[in-house]
């Protein structure tokens, strides 16, 4: 039998579990190796996609379906109006890791897909830190106003160059934006440079994961199907910190992908 100061010690933290259960609400914590992350944001592109996003460019168009979201790009190849990001409306701080489903639904071998992670504007004249303050400079989504106007990381999946049915596909990270007096093509580029993936093939569904750590940011590919897995990793300790912002999912005209079980999380 327990004595009384046992008995007393575990009623006690039984009213301290209970107590932090309630505090804690939603919290979901995922491990993964030696670092845990709590759960911030999901969305499952079932739903109404305005609940969680806003868009730049007017020529692309998002439907909800009951596999997720389908993001399109406008349909003009070489027009600006058709490239279109989708935006979080929600901003994240510190380490992040970002993870979804992702279906190629174009077979077109040209143009990018990038994921921004923590973008802000720089201050700068109208490019206000908050974003969405300036979406109206942006109804037509020159890159040059992303990569000259914004501090985030860059993330390019199922890429191809410019040109007609290009045949090499990258992956690349930069970070933005583009230093006074240096170029986009060299001077926000992260090394390695990753080219003849073999992967993102239309209508093969991914798992993608992005993480952000300190200075060490990665992607992992799987093949949902095959469980076959590739990963690519960049430091980037030579630019200057991205801390906090929103994340966002840019189409070149033309491109389009379907997006579900989409979640963020970040160190608790």
């Amino acid at each position: 039998m327990l004595s009384k100061p046992t008995m007393n010690l575990l009623f006690n933290l039984i009213l301290l579990v209970n107590t932090l259960i309630s505090c804690t609400g939603s919290l979901q914590i995922d491990r993964e190796g030696d670092q845990s992350w709590e759960l911030v944001f999901q969305d499952s592109g079932t739903d109404d996609w305005t609940q969680n996003w806003f868009k730049d460019g007017e020529r692309s168009t998002v439907r909800n379906t009951p596999q997720g979201m389908v993001f399109s790009a406008g349909p003009i190849y070489g027009d600006n109006g058709s490239h279109s990001v989708l935006w979080t409306k929600e901003s994240f701080d510190g380490d992040l890791k970002i993870e979804f489903d992702y279906t190629r639904l174009d077979d077109i071998k040209r143009a990018v897909n990038i994921l921004y992670i923590q973008a802000t504007g720089t201050g700068q004249g109208p490019y206000h830190n908050d974003i969405s303050q300036w979406s109206h400079l942006r109804q037509i989504p020159y890159m040059r106003l992303y990569f000259s106007n914004m501090n985030l990381l860059h993330i390019s999946f199922a890429a191809f160059p410019t040109g007609e049915n290009q045949p090499n596909d990258y992956v690349r990270a930069r970070v933005y934006p583009v230093p006074d007096g240096g170029s986009f093509g060299n001077d926000t580029r992260l090394l390695p440079d990753n080219f003849n993936t073999d992967l993102f093939k239309p209508g093969i569904t991914y798992h993608f994961i992005f993480t952000k750590l300190g200075h060490r940011l990665t992607f992992t590919v799987k093949e949902k199907d095959t469980q076959n897995v590739k990963e690519f990793e960049w430091d980037t300790s030579n630019f200057h910190q991205i801390t906090a912002g929103r994340i966002g999912i840019r189409h070149m005209y033309t491109r389009s992908a379907r997006y579900a079980n989409f979640k963020i999380y970040r160190v608790p």
